[in-house]
């Protein structure tokens, strides 16, 4: 059964407090947080202020997603915001394992984000380093977007290497997640599920959350 975390992108934001109890109340595991520069990323969201205040009222695991550039002058601020869990892009990091360790050593799980055009083999250098991949399943910056099918033949080959290498890590499948394409999802080796549009856009929210749940 995968962990299941509502990405807070899809929100309504000026009904946030009610959103982060649905979550609280629901069978999600985590709070998916996307952090925007607008640099990195042609979108910008919200940051250390939205971040820290969310923590306030949630009551499970904040991962923060950073998609940004410079990542490593604002890990302390997003551990002091509350972040458990804080993923940094490969492509926004030259000095990866040295971004890896200060997120480790400020008591907090380290995780690499990965774009759709990039080889997750750039990653098996430091899998038995980190504690989770974000693998981008949608160009990133935006929500709603369709799922891109290659993805889980990247979800594969990191299954085989973490395999290989006796690593820990989790597989997080982040973008174009819904009901009917979950278990498939799973069924490559996912091991937690970002869901943004799926779960805020529906009917249902925490009825959704059970279904994706059931996956």
């Amino acid at each position: 059964m995968a962990l299941i975390a509502p990405s807070m992108l899809s929100a309504d934001f000026l009904n946030l407090s009610s959103e982060i109890e649905m979550v609280n109340q629901s069978e999600a595991d985590w709070f998916h947080l996307d952090v925007m520069d607008g640099r990195f990323v042609p979108n910008i969201s919200y940051g250390l202020p939205v971040v820290a205040a969310m923590n306030k009222e949630a009551k499970k695991t904040l991962d923060v997603h950073l998609m940004i550039e410079e990542p490593g002058k604002y890990a302390e601020d997003f551990k002091k915001a509350g972040a458990e869990y804080l993923s940094v892009h490969i492509e926004a990091c030259p000095h990866l394992h040295r971004n890896i360790q200060q997120i480790k050593s400020l008591d907090m799980k380290a995780g690499v984000a990965v774009n759709p055009h990039t080889n997750v083999n750039q990653l098996f250098d430091v899998v038995k380093d980190i504690d989770l991949v974000c693998l981008m399943s949608v160009n990133p910056g935006f929500g709603g977007q369709k799922f891109i099918q290659n993805t889980l033949e990247k979800v594969k080959q990191l299954v085989a290497e973490r395999e290989r290498q006796g690593a820990s890590f989790l597989i997080e499948i982040d973008g174009g997640v819904t009901l009917d394409n979950a278990s498939e999802i799973i069924a490559a080796g996912a091991d937690v599920l970002v869901a943004g549009s799926t779960v805020f856009k529906a009917e249902n929210p925490t009825e959704t959350i059970a279904a994706l749940k059931t996956k």
